[in-house]
């Protein structure tokens, strides 16, 4: 799989950035972005990279294993908004600022080079100033946005993990923050927290009892 996405990503005439989210579906936690770009000459690291691909479809020792191969061989970076400004400002704004700081954090270190940013999904990155195109399900085709998707889920698991052990009734080491049965009956048991996305939890919590749950 990981050699086809290589192959994708060399169709085009430019330094290739990929960028994707994690995060936008949880109740609980901040969304995560990455943005990644191999070099030129990746044919060495595109070996241990035989088994990229969506992270969605890696079991989490995989992509651990591949998150510090991309983390070490690649210019990349990875950035979260917390739980604050998704409630300010809607969880797909928050989603698109995440990938336009880790983008640009990236280009910042590509020196006078022509780049396309390639983003995951069917959304432009809002008030970017350099080249992009969306890629629909680009975590499945492009080397650059698999390699972010693994970046950004591996960091969020971890963040998540970290949340766990201030709030551990949650189980959000186990769910990463998204609304199991049991996330729900905690939360009804015991209220939200202040990393719970309040907006994402109208349909449980309603009125005074929402508000009287808060911690």
């Amino acid at each position: 799989m990981g050699k086809e996405l290589f192959i994708f990503d060399k169709t085009f005439d430019a330094q290739v950035i990929g960028t994707d989210e994690a995060g936008r579906g949880p109740a609980s936690g901040g969304v995560f972005a990455a943005a990644v770009a191999f070099s030129e000459n990746c044919s060495d690291i595109e070996q241990e990279l035989e088994s990229l691909n969506d992270s969605k479809k890696l079991s989490k020792h995989n992509r651990e294993e591949l998150y510090h191969i991309i983390k070490h061989n690649t210019i990349n970076s990875v950035v979260c908004v917390e739980v604050s400004e998704i409630e300010r400002f809607n969880i797909l704004n928050s989603s698109l600022k995440a990938m336009k700081l880790a983008c640009e954090s990236v280009i910042s270190r590509l020196a006078g080079v022509e780049i396309i940013t390639l983003v995951d999904g069917n959304k432009l990155i809002k008030n970017y100033s350099y080249p992009q195109k969306y890629i629909v399900k680009g975590d499945s085709k492009s080397a650059s946005i698999a390699a972010a998707s693994i970046l950004a889920k591996v960091e969020r698991d971890w963040y998540m993990e970290k949340l766990d052990l201030e709030f551990p009734e949650y189980n959000w080491r186990q769910n990463a923050g998204y609304l199991t049965r049991q996330h729900i009956e905690a939360i009804q048991k015991f209220g939200v927290t202040k990393y719970h996305r309040r907006s994402f939890l109208k349909n449980i919590l309603t009125g005074e009892k929402q508000l009287s749950l808060l911690k």
